[in-house]
């Protein structure tokens, strides 16, 4: 029986610390994170994970292409695809990544501190309305914003018989959120939104959305004239513990329109990374890897269900603060506290409940904790890495 009974202090649980920080042992890491597949509930839409994992809408869709976004059926498997492979920047200030939609912050490390990144998924320009690359900084934070539409904005909406005031005020109608944070590049913004289920997707006229959790976390630690790099990057490699990993996302044909879905870019990062180009075995997998440009992050050679501890069961209750408040105040109740399973390389604070011998006792499990906490948990299969 792998059992193994781990007493941990519910601080941690309960610990300020945002879910989807990370430490990084050194500044050659660049890949943090850990996979999972879930099982999901009938009630639960693709949506309704990626959220509460802080994974944006085409990261989830992607992981699962299989799946109905919005009917994925009860007890299914979903790919929550929590490994990242840093983007190839200086590990300074706010670096972007349009390709993946996703948003990386290196706070400044204090004395005794470890080096750590924050990230969190974006929304970003539609075709026609691309988010500029380049560097900038942050040169306004302001809560509670009004937002004045710029005159094509305001063209575009009187076209579609939507028109909108001269200046939105602040409130529940406002895209922009509760929180926005200006760029020295004129017009774009870090901001949050009224409309969630536009994280992880390209339906701005340019700035950058997050979810309304995530930018409040990031409007209470960007420090003014924090550095901002806005970078391309569909095709990544780096090395992990000897290892070679990769990951390919779908590539925006308004800046690589040239480029399409050739090995190139893939070969180019992974030459940056280490002396040899791929063998002629590793070589059918990377080209699977562009092929498919589903963004999961995955070692050469192993697919996501090779790494998978199949009889190995935990329940997982996601990434945000609420969760993990309530999965402490669940635990406790229920007498839990032994079995909280710490991940390596997990975000901070980031905690399994388990291990159970088999899939029955750790959905009985994770029944009692919703019923206890109010909140769904999910049964869970992680990599061997993570434990």
């Amino acid at each position: 029986m792998f059992r193994m009974l781990l007493s941990l202090s519910l601080g941690l649980l309960t610990s300020t610390a945002n879910a989807t920080t990370f430490n990084l042992p050194d500044e050659d890491t660049r890949v943090i994170g850990h996979n999972l597949v879930v099982y999901s509930h009938h009630e639960d839409t693709l949506l309704d994970i990626a959220r509460r994992f802080d994974i944006g809408y085409r990261e989830i869709v992607s992981a699962n292409e299989d799946l109905d976004p919005w009917l994925p059926g009860d007890n299914t498997r979903v790919v929550v695809p929590n490994r990242f492979i840093l983007p190839d920047a200086p590990q300074r200030g706010i670096v972007i990544n349009v390709a993946e939609m996703r948003l990386y912050y290196y706070p400044k490390t204090k004395k005794g501190q470890k080096r750590q990144v924050i990230t969190h998924p974006i929304g970003i320009g539609r075709e026609g309305w691309s988010t500029p690359l380049g560097k900038a900084r942050i040169t306004q934070k302001r809560k509670d914003p009004t937002w004045t539409p710029p005159a094509s904005i305001l063209a575009e909406h009187l076209a579609k018989g939507d028109p909108l005031p001269k200046v939105v005020p602040a409130g529940p109608d406002n895209p922009l959120g509760a929180y926005a944070m200006r760029l020295s590049i004129p017009g774009y913004l870090l901001h949050g939104t009224n409309r969630p289920f536009g994280v992880g997707m390209r339906v701005s006229h340019g700035c950058i959305r997050l979810f309304p959790e995530d930018i409040e976390h990031l409007f209470g630690i960007v420090t003014l004239n924090t550095p901002v790099e806005i970078v391309y990057q569909p095709y990544k490699a780096a090395m992990y513990n000897e290892l070679l990993y990769l990951e390919a996302h779908e590539t925006q044909e308004d800046i690589t329109h040239l480029e399409g879905n050739n090995m190139t870019p893939l070969v180019a990062a992974i030459i940056k990374v280490q002396d040899d180009k791929l063998s002629d075995e590793d070589w059918p997998f990377a080209e699977d890897i562009v092929r498919k440009h589903h963004g999961v992050v995955q070692q050469v050679n192993h697919k996501i269900s090779s790494n998978l501890i199949d009889d190995v069961w935990f329940i997982h209750a996601g990434l945000t603060q609420d969760a993990k408040a309530k999965l402490a105040h669940a635990s406790t109740s229920l007498n839990l506290n032994d079995y909280f399973w710490p991940m390596q390389g997990a975000a901070e604070g980031e905690v399994l409940i388990g291990p159970f011998e088999n899939k029955e006792e750790a959905d009985k499990i994770a029944l009692e904790v919703k019923r206890v906490a109010d909140i769904s948990v999910w049964t869970t299969l992680v990599s061997s890495d993570a434990l």
